[in-house]
């Protein structure tokens, strides 16, 4: 199942023609998958950084920019995992205003300790939680 969430478009995001400016897309993004780790998964940044020492950093990101979004808007984000690895996952975010879809983002994350700043393995919890949002392309 995709986890989804509303963005109101604020006057903050866009740039003088009234329009979205597109590093605020990933801004935007970014609070999705924060959203999705505190609603999605039951563990609030928070609670991942501070109590169990660990971060998402995304070490890959591709955006497709398919439609403007002006302020006042309200998008509807998306988010899937496309694919889950030993301790990385693979999410798809798309944001559509209605029918018409505005911007895709590709972006790879890795669960990282903290302490050493290395990739850690996703365990059996991590597993469980994120299981439910695998959606391999195709599907």
């Amino acid at each position: 199942m995709p986890f989804q969430v509303q963005k109101q478009v604020r006057f903050a995001h866009c740039d003088p023609a009234g329009i979205v400016f597109y590093p605020r897309y990933t801004a935007l993004v970014n609070e999705v998958v924060e959203d999705w780790f505190a609603a999605g998964l039951g563990v609030g940044f928070p609670e991942l950084h501070e109590q169990r020492r660990l971060g998402i950093p995304v070490v890959r990101l591709e955006m497709d920019f398919l439609a403007t979004s002006r302020y006042g808007e309200r998008l509807d984000f998306t988010l899937r995992v496309r694919e889950l690895g030993r301790s990385s996952a693979l999410l798809e975010i798309a944001a559509a205003c209605g029918a018409e879809q505005r911007v895709r983002a590709r972006l790879k994350v890795v669960l990282m300790s903290l302490a050493t700043h290395k990739a850690v393995p996703f365990d059996d919890d991590w597993r469980a939680r994120l299981q439910p949002f695998v959606e391999p392309a195709g599907d």
